[in-house]
């Protein structure tokens, strides 16, 4: 199935597959509202031998995700629900913007940021920067630099059908996670820091990472995506995120 826009934290817990042939989606929007997807932030969990998560890891395969506070580096900082800037337009990254290097170095100061966080990926507006830029490692592994993708101004042209779903936490959402269906596969478009059009599949662990950040850059977050017996269950946890906040947020 093929769309003309759409949008991009991540998961890994007992997985239920399913295949849907009509995924509930507003393809004629750049703002992408399918249920279908979610976007860059893991959660690792590790069933019980009764089959129920004994423990959660968001985005990092062996460690579980913290806040990493002020990172050595940067001034860019984790932004937690219901900060504007998780809801706020991103505004496309021009040619100037690219030539100039301050991309760039947003997104080198973006990945330090990541790996504090021991997370697997990051979308901008995350660390308060509203534009169409997101970053991740699948590895988690700093070491591992040559795994590190940068994405400007990505879309999503065509995805699967087919769909499963998997446990998704999120470093603006702490300490909660919850059940999300995406698409198993997804073919992207997108500019790397020379500004050359990249073209590529994404399937299983890495497409959902890209998903989960993909629709950050669309204002969606994980929680938009649960069904509502699991939103229920992480009710009170947004309640405490929204009390912690004050005024101002966007829910």
């Amino acid at each position: 199935m093929k769309m003309s826009g759409a949008a991009f934290c991540v998961f890994m817990a007992s997985r239920h597959v399913s295949a849907f042939s009509t995924p509930s989606m507003a393809l004629n929007s750049k703002r992408a509202a399918q249920t279908a997807f979610g976007t860059m932030n893991r959660v690792l969990s590790t069933p019980t031998s009764a089959g129920h998560p004994a423990s959660t890891r968001l985005f990092s395969a062996t460690k579980e995700e913290v806040d990493p506070g002020i990172v050595d580096g940067t001034d860019l900082r984790i932004v937690k629900y219901p900060h504007p800037s998780l809801r706020a337009d991103n505004a496309e990254i021009t040619e100037d913007e690219l030539a100039d290097g301050s991309i760039k170095k947003i997104a080198k100061e973006m990945f330090l940021v990541m790996y504090a966080a021991e997370g697997v990926g990051l979308a901008a507006p995350q660390v308060g920067i509203n534009k169409r830029l997101m970053v991740y490692n699948e590895s988690g592994d700093k070491n591992k630099w040559l795994s590190e993708v940068v994405m400007v101004n990505p879309r999503i042209v065509e995805f699967s059908d087919a769909q499963d779903v998997e446990t998704e936490g999120c470093l603006s959402f702490p300490e909660m996670n919850g059940p999300v269906q995406r698409s198993k596969w997804i073919k992207v478009e997108a500019l790397n820091l020379k500004g050359k059009k990249t073209k590529k599949k994404f399937k299983g662990w890495e497409a959902r990472i890209f998903q989960h950040e993909y629709d950050h850059l669309d204002g969606v977050v994980y929680v938009d995506r649960l069904e509502e017996d699991s939103k229920k269950e992480v009710q009170p946890r947004l309640d405490e995120l929204i009390a912690d906040f004050g005024e101002g947020g966007a829910l």
